[in-house]
């Protein structure tokens, strides 16, 4: 059983990216990482920090839960420009493969989100 995140248009031919959800709580370590957050520390992660004492823009996906809800179309927009940079800064890194597969990972989810900002539709979590 997985995760899988969608546009809620409605369309089953829409782009969309999923994992295991062993695979989505390793793929948030790492844009979590590189914002220098440790998920574990962190409330709902098993951690005291409160997600209102951090500062990043992927704050609504990280702290998100993983089978349910939805970001809005605002909340992509706001998270593209992170991802997109993230991905810029560590595709030209040696490539490990574990994380040639979080970039591509990013790279998915970053074409779902915007899909869903083109259509003016929520990203779906189910």
């Amino acid at each position: 059983m997985g995760l899988m995140l969608f546009p809620g248009d409605g369309d089953v031919t829409s782009p969309d990216v999923s994992w295991s959800y062993t695979g989505f709580n390793m793929f948030k370590e790492w844009p979590a990482h590189t914002e220098g957050l440790t998920l574990a520390e962190m409330n709902g992660f098993g951690g005291d920090r409160m997600w209102s004492s951090i500062s990043t823009t992927l704050a609504p996906l990280l702290d998100h839960p993983d089978d349910d809800g939805s970001l809005t179309p605002v909340h992509c927009a706001a998270m593209l420009p992170r991802l997109e940079a993230i991905i810029d800064q560590l595709q030209h890194e040696d490539g490990y493969p574990v994380r040639q597969r979080r970039v591509d990972d990013a790279r998915q989810l970053v074409t779902v989100m915007k899909y869903c900002l083109d259509k003016d539709v929520e990203l779906i979590f189910g």
